[in-house]
């Protein structure tokens, strides 16, 4: 299929705030071997994507400028070598950048069947979150059923998320958010207990249940010392971002004589390998969850693809509850072939 024509994208003009993303027009991406080209109906917005907006996130050589890292649709193209998809499959995937667009390229085996029984609004945003989380509580975290996992930010995508697939798993979780309204989210998706960082010690509380297992932390700053404190013996701390900092002052010798574990990733620049091996293990074991009911996606509001300025005010503010995507198959029906 000959797609080399133009299409409609959000770009980030310069750095800074969401009202640096424009609309404009870009030639649709040529997939290379392994890759598929996928028009895109929807696609996630995710707080790396604010990062990248305000120039602290570059995008890893070779990815597309355009913000965006997931996103569901329809396979239109197929790169020499691609094997698994065919012309017409519907398809979520996590994209090394270039969702804020109506087409979009990956490699193929970053792709993921949409779920039975889901549309493909609730499956963009799907990738993204359950790579992270699943990379990182289970592949990284260890995380078993049995344990404790305390997740930061419960009602964020990531919180729902982590929340959901440790319950799954048959973990206990606890969880903090900013609100007592918010915090009722967290114990209503299955947290044992959420408790308001605004008002309660959550570091105390957490020793007091036992400490965790495993932390999911995105605050970072002075919560890095307050984390290794609610951590179990042996207990796992995983980083996924610093929204209050990367620095803190941390005892060391608290963590070798508790035998703590200090961890931590990024999802975007890791090897297509990588990222492949953790598509396999989302596919095998959090797609069984949805199948069975025990994950849904928790929607928060949906915006089109020229209103990405507002979606993105949107998930700088403190109210939003799970994920907010980007409606594209309607602008992508004006403008496409």
């Amino acid at each position: 299929m000959n797609l080399s024509h133009s299409m409609l994208a959000m770009e980030i003009v310069a750095p800074g705030g969401p009202d640096v993303l424009k609309p404009c027009s870009v030639p649709v991406p040529v997939p290379s071997h392994g890759q598929i080209v996928i028009r895109l109906a929807w696609a996630g917005v995710n707080r790396p994507d604010a990062l990248q907006r305000a120039g602290a996130y570059a995008p890893p050589p070779g990815a597309s400028a355009l913000p965006g890292l997931e996103g569901s649709g329809t396979v239109v193209e197929l790169g020499p070598g691609v094997t698994r998809w065919s012309i017409g499959d519907k398809v979520c995937a996590l994209l090394p950048g270039g969702g804020y667009a109506e087409y979009a390229v990956c490699h193929e085996s970053h792709a993921l069947p949409v779920p039975a029984g889901m549309g493909l609004r609730e499956a963009a945003c799907l990738p993204e979150t359950c790579f992270t989380v699943w990379s990182n509580v289970v592949m990284r975290g260890g995380l078993k059923a049995g344990d404790r996992l305390l997740v930061h930010g419960g009602t964020s995508g990531i919180g729902t998320t982590a929340i959901q697939i440790a319950r799954a798993l048959g973990a206990r979780v606890f969880a903090t958010a900013g609100s007592e309204e918010k915090c009722k989210v967290c114990t209503d998706l299955g947290a044992e207990a959420a408790w308001n960082y605004r008002t309660q010690d959550w570091s105390r509380l957490m020793q007091a249940e036992g400490g965790a297992h495993v932390i999911l932390d995105m605050v970072g700053g002075a919560y890095i010392p307050r984390n290794i404190k609610a951590l179990a013996d042996e207990g796992r701390l995983v980083q996924i971002a610093f929204l209050q900092g990367a620095k803190a002052e941390v005892n060391f010798a608290e963590v070798m004589m508790r035998r703590l574990t200090v961890t931590g990733s990024t999802l975007r620049a890791q090897s297509d390998l990588s990222k492949a091996r953790i598509a396999a293990e989302v596919e095998a074991n959090v797609w069984p969850m949805i199948a069975r009911g025990a994950f849904k996606v928790v929607m928060d509001s949906e915006y089109r693809l020229d209103q990405a300025p507002q979606a993105h005010w949107r998930i700088e503010t403190p109210g939003h509850v799970g994920k907010i995507v980007l409606k594209i198959e309607d602008q992508a029906t004006s403008h496409g072939p």
